[in-house]
């Protein structure tokens, strides 16, 4: 029976491939990490807006955590794997040799990332098409979806296009790698791929776009063998997967998931009884789980399919089985706040006074904004100073990946304490855009009273306050910090067959720890703020209809 092997501690291994570094975590089956280690992985970009990695390096970084992790642990107890990672596009030729994406001809460079955006013309293209496939990504596909890079790769690298054997969401050429199975997960191909939970592939949708190979091909090269996440692949971790990842042959291998439904799988169906929180007598459908990393990603699960403008989904079954997902995003969060940091006059005196007092740089700042901050709460200070936060376009809810970066209220002032600010209205811009995608997802008939969130910036207790003042909700932070591997570990639990169902393992191995509440008291600063916000882009597409007068 399912829920028996509970009495002996067993333990299950999660795999996360982020953007920049792999991580794997020991998780047992109350969802506690046991072990964890990370290993970080190469990016190339050989020009703007062009990002690559290499499959055969991400491989070996998943190699060596999972070996790190379980090492010393009796292997007999280690009972699933479950991977998720970005949704990167794998390239290789029919041996499964990789491909290259890039002009240069470097074959080992054979994945375009997530957050690569050189497919603008195709991207345009494909939605000029009106497509009804489109209906199911908020009525617009985004350049970092698969379709357009598939288009884009067929119209400038034709040598890697005829040499083509399969394309892979990298999460599933890690279940690949791990089973020799060349199954596709349901959320991969739903989410990015235009795949529907009720009629598969759109053949007229393909034809449309110029790439009818896909279609001649039956889908071969694509995906036509879709299983549900957490399904068990194949005859599980075949012998040379084993020794490569150091765990027992034969284990169960899930089929994946892309990071951020990982992270929601984490924390978005943890139970909350005791802690007075507005979700604990609404279903599910009333949370939002937020994965906060390089970017953010906004997680809304309904009964019914819910059609949210510029806001991806509806897609059924992608992240929690027999409910509908919407997904907003913001394509950097984490990213931006490096990139302004890290780019002011400031920043070195930042680092080094941060190291001198053996804090992390935001540790520092946010200590710094305490001491500058006089009489008024610190979100006060920035009154006169204000952010547009998409410095790379905007994917939810305006779908406009030509946006950029706004900044007013900028003055002479070189030292750490402007730093400080900038820093400040940079987070609060990230929380105004939750809150622009909340309101987008309220309009559309998601009724949602609290946030979860996930990921690295959720350890920034700055950035989370922000999260809870600007939306007004309360936010509810996981027990566990590794969210996402927790997530990909409760893949493996549930592919082990030592769980009934995705939503028993949510419910045993998801734990929440702090939840921080809104001050209501500063709700009218926030809704002025909120104000400005919506008048920046509106102000930008007014200066670019001038400029476009010329």
């Amino acid at each position: 029976m399912p829920g028996e092997k509970q009495t002996a501690v067993t333990y299950y291994v999660g795999v996360d491939v982020g953007s920049a570094s792999v991580r794997a975590a020991l998780v047992d089956g109350f969802g506690t990490v046991v072990a964890h280690a990370e290993k970080p992985i190469q990016v190339w970009e050989p020009q703007p807006d062009h990002y690559e990695q290499s499959s055969a390096d991400i491989w070996a970084a998943c190699c060596s955590v999972t070996k790190e992790v379980v090492h010393g642990v009796d292997a007999s107890r280690i009972r699933g794997l479950g991977f998720d990672a970005t949704c990167s596009l794998v390239v290789v030729d029919e041996q499964f040799q990789p491909l290259a994406v890039n002009s240069e001809g470097q074959n080992h460079r054979n994945v375009i990332m997530w957050m690569d955006h050189r497919a603008v013309s195709q991207v345009q293209r494909i939605n000029a098409t009106q497509h009804r496939v489109l209906n199911y990504v908020g009525g617009a596909m985004s350049v970092e979806m698969q379709p357009p890079k598939l288009l884009w790769i067929k119209e400038n690298l034709p040598e890697s296009w005829e040499k083509v054997g399969y394309f892979f969401d990298l999460p599933d050429f890690l279940s690949w790698k791990a089973t020799g199975v060349t199954a596709r997960s349901l959320c991969t191909v739903v989410c990015k791929w235009t795949y529907t939970s009720d009629r598969g592939w759109d053949d007229s949708f393909w034809n449309m776009i110029g790439l009818e190979d896909l279609v001649m091909d039956k889908y071969e090269k694509i995906g036509n063998h879709v299983l549900s996440p957490g399904e068990a692949v194949g005859k599980g971790l075949t012998p040379e997967a084993a020794e490569d990842l150091g765990l027992p042959k034969g284990i169960a291998v899930a089929a994946s998931l892309i990071d951020a439904h990982a992270g929601g799988l984490g924390v978005i169906g943890a139970d909350v009884k005791g802690h007075n929180l507005p979700c604990e007598n609404q279903p599910i459908t009333s949370r939002v789980a937020m994965i906060c990393g390089t970017s953010s990603c906004h997680m809304g699960v309904s009964e019914t399919p819910i059609f949210v403008p510029g806001v991806w989904g509806p897609y059924f079954s992608a992240m929690v089985p027999g409910l509908w997902l919407n997904e907003g995003g913001q394509s950097a969060t984490g990213k931006l706040i490096d990139h302004v940091v890290r780019g002011h006059v400031a920043f070195p005196e930042l680092e080094a006074k941060a190291a001198a007092s053996a804090h992390s740089i935001y540790t520092y700042l946010n200590s710094h904004l305490d001491l500058i901050k006089k009489s008024l709460p610190v979100g006060f200070l920035t009154v006169d100073l204000h952010v547009w936060p998409d410095f790379h376009g905007n994917r939810s809810p305006l779908t406009d990946l030509t946006l950029k970066g706004m900044v007013v209220g900028l003055t002479l002032s070189r030292g750490l304490d402007e730093l400080a600010l900038i820093y400040l209205a940079t987070i609060q811009a990230i929380a105004l855009g939750t809150r622009h995608i909340l309101e987008a997802m309220q309009a559309a008939g998601h009724e949602i009273s609290t946030l979860f969130l996930c990921g690295g910036l959720s350890k920034n207790p700055l950035f989370v306050q922000m999260h809870a003042d600007i939306t007004g909700k309360p936010v509810v932070l996981s027990k566990e910090v590794e969210s996402v591997l927790v997530g990909a570990a409760i893949l493996g639990a549930c592919a082990s067959g030592d769980f009934a169902s995705i939503q028993e393992a949510m419910a045993k191995m998801g734990k929440i720890g702090r939840v921080v509440q809104p001050n209501h008291e500063h709700k009218r600063f926030y809704d002025k703020k909120y104000e400005v916000f919506l008048k920046l882009v509106e102000h930008q597409r007014e200066y670019r209809s001038i400029m476009n007068s010329l």
